[in-house]
Parts: C-alpha cells; structure tokens; sequence
C-alpha cells in the first residue's frame, strides 16, 4: 500500500436527497421504511414442526438476529409480523384471527410450510385449508417443513414489502376493502 492512497474512501455516492453545506435531507418515507426493514418484531404462531424449523432459524448456524428479528415478542401489541408456523385447526382459527387483529399496524404476515399455506397433507374437516381463508397473507413459505434458509428468505421478502410500503397505505380504501373481505374491523 503508497503512502498516497487512502484508507477511507470519501467519494462514495450520496443517497437520493438534497444535500448542501452542513446538511443532508431525504424523505420520510424512505427514512422510516429502512427503520421498519430492520426492526421487525416477530410473534411465532408455531403449532408443529415448522415451528422447529423456525426455532432453528434463531441458532448460531442461521442466525437471524442479522436480519433484524432477533427479538421475537409473545406479545400481539408488541409485533408487527406474525409467522404462522404450521397446522391451523378450525377450532384454532378464530384465536389466530384474535391474535392478528390485536397487532398493531403496520403489521405483516408470513405463513410457513405447506399447512399453514393450504393445509398440506391434511385435508380433512377439522384442518383450515390455508390461513389465507381468515387472514391476509403477505409473504408464503413453502416446505414440508421449510429449511430455515427458507424461512430466512421469506423475511427478506416481508423487509422489502416494510421498506417499499408507503406511510399512507394501510389508510387507503383498498387496503380497508381487503380488511373488510377477511371481516376485520
């Protein structure tokens, strides 16, 4: 290495924005979706084995927590992305309708492996035949059981769907028509 060259490059391109003598501005939107990325709080609905598969998303090996979910709350009014990890019950239903409404917005939801997707291999009276009939899904795993670099790629997705979202949609007419189709007040 010359003693000339330098060690900290300075002519790295500045983000869109306005910048000027001592400041620098960008929009808000663009501010608070990059906060919304990575501070995902996750409450995992886990019901079977995907829900191991998700627990294994958590250990050294995988490491989520460098994606931003490390913190997974129990709490519904303390997340804003529900995992739906595996089998949904008809009976079980209307509690994990409870549990979404009880989320604060912005709120997403992720369903994870085959059962909670369509019910998987359990077709039968008692099994809900995808999460999808009773909530809104926005991002969908597929596995029987999903490997945890999957589920890690299905919260890549829900970070982008965070980042991208505008500050007013959850406010918008088609967003409330969506809610109103799933019954949701």
């Amino acid at each position: 290495m010359s003693d000339n060259s330098p060690i900290i490059r300075t002519d790295a391109p500045a983000p869109a924005g306005y910048e000027g003598e001592g400041f620098f501005a960008t929009r808000l939107s663009s501010v608070v979706g990059l906060a919304r990325k990575y501070s995902l709080w996750p409450l995992p609905f886990a019901t079977s084995c995907c829900g191991i598969e998700f627990m294994a998303t958590l250990n050294p090996n995988y490491d989520a927590s460098r994606f931003g979910i490390e913190r997974n709350s129990f709490s519904p009014r303390q997340a804003d992305m529900l995992m739906v990890c595996g089998t949904i019950s008809k009976k079980l239903a209307p509690v994990l309708k409870e549990v979404y409404t009880q989320m604060a917005e912005p709120k997403w939801v992720i369903a994870v492996g085959a059962c909670a997707s369509s019910g998987g291999i359990f077709d039968t009276y008692s099994v809900l035949q995808g999460i999808d009939k009773i909530i809104p899904v926005d991002v969908y795993v597929p596995g029987c059981p999903p490997r945890p670099e999957q589920i890690i790629e299905g919260v890549i997705q829900v970070q982008e769907l965070a980042q991208g979202e505008s500050l007013r949609r959850r406010d918008s007419e088609e967003y409330q028509q969506l809610l109103d189709s799933y019954g949701i007040k």
